[in-house]
């Protein structure tokens, strides 16, 4: 893993990082990261993206992974798949915004395969970490916003959906994936920035806002 941290964030007054900055929205199905992905992206005037499906390639390997219709997908398979849209997306989004001076707000990262296939289908952590350090050629989100939302916000939202292959995988799934981001997030405080995603979407972002001016991240 690429051992860098909020110190390549450095900021400006303006509010916008002085240094390109790489940044990953994390957490469970619901929880509203997406929404707040896209208000952090616009605030810091930075390339919004996403994974799986931030390319052209990465929409195709998506519908895969998403489709309810496969029932027998490999949990290998599942993995490979989550990490080649990766290094497509890397190479195609993330390091030539970096490289051209704009900051990469991203709808998951690197993490969710570790909390997905890692914690959530049982594969070794090590080596889906492997996996994805030769994926991603060592480009690691340089801070993850973790948006920690409680459960029976969680499952109010999902009753409301209409289910893809991994919000459909069932209730003991979700929380092996949830204590996986948890589990990360505790053990990287220099990386992570933990939100407990209470109240309304502006009191929310209000919340990363100044959780990203405490790292250092903004200003």
């Amino acid at each position: 893993m690429r051992a860098t941290g909020v110190t390549e964030g450095l900021t400006s007054l303006s509010g916008v990082p002085q240094t390109p900055t790489y940044i990953a929205f994390e957490g469970a199905e619901g929880c509203g990261k997406s929404t707040q992905a896209a208000r952090c992206a616009e605030r810091l005037g930075a390339v919004l993206t996403r994974e799986t499906g931030g390319t052209p390639i990465g929409a195709r390997l998506r519908e895969i992974l998403h489709d309810t219709s496969i029932d027998h997908m490999s949990e290998r398979a599942e993995a490979l798949i989550a990490a080649a849209d990766r290094a497509q997306h890397l190479d195609e989004v993330v390091r030539p915004a970096l490289d051209s001076g704009r900051t990469v707000v991203s709808d998951r990262s690197v993490y969710s395969t570790l909390a997905y296939q890692g914690y959530g289908r049982g594969l070794p952590l090590d080596q889906v970490r492997q996996i994805n350090e030769w994926a991603t050629g060592g480009l690691w989100p340089h801070v993850v916003v973790f948006v920690d939302t409680p459960d029976d916000v969680i499952a109010e939202r999902m009753s409301r959906r209409h289910l893809d292959r991994f919000e459909a995988a069932g209730r003991e799934f979700h929380e092996r994936v949830i204590d996986g981001f948890r589990t990360m997030a505790a053990a990287d405080p220099g990386r992570w920035i933990t939100v407990a995603a209470v109240g309304s979407i502006s009191e929310v972002s209000a919340q990363i806002e100044r959780a990203l001016t405490d790292h250092d991240v903004t200003r």
